[in-house]
């Protein structure tokens, strides 16, 4: 009883997206639980590759007074919770793929994650959902603006400011959550400094729009600089408590 031109829609936008992103990595076919995972998606919309409105819309009937993603809030916790700011290469090193893949399907179905024991695990999901995000995390309207203003602390921090409601509430929960890891005590035992978050991170806040290598490289070193501004320098004790 649904219209084919349901289907073809959603088809489209995989067909694009796989063109955009490549295929499902790992090494194990897909297992009946993701095939049917996969049917009842168009459906049951994913929360990877949405945008950040409609992944809060998603949740309204099972958390409706959250302010940010449930899907957001508790990988970052899980990443805590299995001691990734006391873990080497953190948000560098990758978590095995089949592993990552396992928990992106619990994570769909609203499953708080049971036994995991590396913390790369959820650190590397948790990258993959703000990378796969419909719109990237800094809107494309603002892109300017960032690069332009990466050495400046005042004029970066009002961009921030600037932005619609819940992406300013996501990016500001994702730096109070980055501080964490550049204390001293932590850098120590990660070796992941600010440079080198802020180098993991960006590409999965900002997204060059341009195909010149020329510039897409030249900028790449400004969106780094952007997020390390950031995290150097955006208060973000107005986030406390508020999930």
């Amino acid at each position: 009883g649904v219209a084919i031109s349901t289907y073809a829609k959603y088809c489209y936008n995989k067909l694009q997206k796989a063109a955009l992103t490549g295929a499902k990595k790992g090494l194990k076919k897909p297992n009946i639980e993701e095939i049917r995972h996969a049917k009842n998606a168009v459906f049951n919309p994913s929360m990877f590759g949405s945008s950040l409105q409609d992944i809060i819309n998603m949740q309204k009937e099972r958390y409706p007074d959250r302010q940010l993603p449930w899907v957001q809030t508790r990988l970052s916790e899980e990443v805590l919770a299995l001691n990734g700011d006391q873990t080497e290469g953190i948000f560098r090193v990758p978590g095995d793929i089949d592993e990552v893949n396992a928990l992106k399907l619990q994570v769909d179905q609203w499953k708080i994650p049971t036994g995991l024991e590396d913390p790369h695990v959820p650190a590397s999901l948790l990258k993959l959902w703000y990378r796969e995000l419909e719109e990237p995390l800094i809107p494309h309207e603002f892109y300017e603006q960032c690069i332009t203003h990466y050495e400046n602390p005042e004029a970066a921090i009002a961009v921030v400011h600037s932005l619609p409601r819940i992406n300013k509430m996501v990016l500001c929960y994702l730096i109070r959550f980055l501080q964490v890891f550049v204390q001293p005590a932590n850098v120590a035992v990660t070796k992941m400094d600010v440079n080198n978050l802020a180098m993991v991170m960006a590409p999965n806040c900002l997204r060059c729009q341009s195909d010149d290598p020329r510039i897409i490289f030249e900028n790449t070193r400004k969106e780094m600089s952007f997020i390390r501004v950031l995290i150097q320098h955006l208060d973000t004790s107005f986030m406390e408590g508020i999930l």
